[in-house]
């Protein structure tokens, strides 16, 4: 069987500078912004030799849904995802599923709601 990995990613969003200051003080990282036009984009940190996928935020009008439950779910890695779910709030976001257990040998994962409605997944061993 063919390994499938994710290569990037992209959340689409409402307002950019709102899903910056969500994203910064959930992650504790800074965002790059980059405005071309109609179309804005904004970086997450990433270090290409830890592996993972690189991915941003994507502002575009054509771009965003309103169904909270609609699109892909997109699962961030973590070193304990409770770290990250309990700034979610003050970010103003909405905890969906707390942290809890997916098995024994793959971890745990809890899942929030950002500051556009999209639903996003952090994951750990721990």
């Amino acid at each position: 069987m063919k390994s499938v990995t994710v290569g990037w990613f992209e959340i689409p969003v409402a307002d950019m500078d709102r899903a910056i200051a969500f994203y910064q003080k959930v992650f504790d990282c800074i965002l790059n912004k980059q405005d071309m036009g109609d179309f804005q984009m904004a970086w997450f940190p990433w270090d290409e030799s830890k592996g993972g996928a690189g991915g941003s935020l994507v502002f575009h009008k054509d771009f965003y849904h309103t169904s909270k439950l609609a699109g892909t779910l997109i699962y961030f890695s973590s070193e304990d995802c409770v770290v990250e779910l309990s700034r979610v709030k003050d970010a103003g976001g909405e905890v969906q599923i707390p942290k809890r257990m997916i098995a024994p040998d793959i971890g745990y994962m809890g899942v929030f709601l950002d500051s556009e409605g999209n639903r996003i997944a952090v994951h750990s061993i721990i």
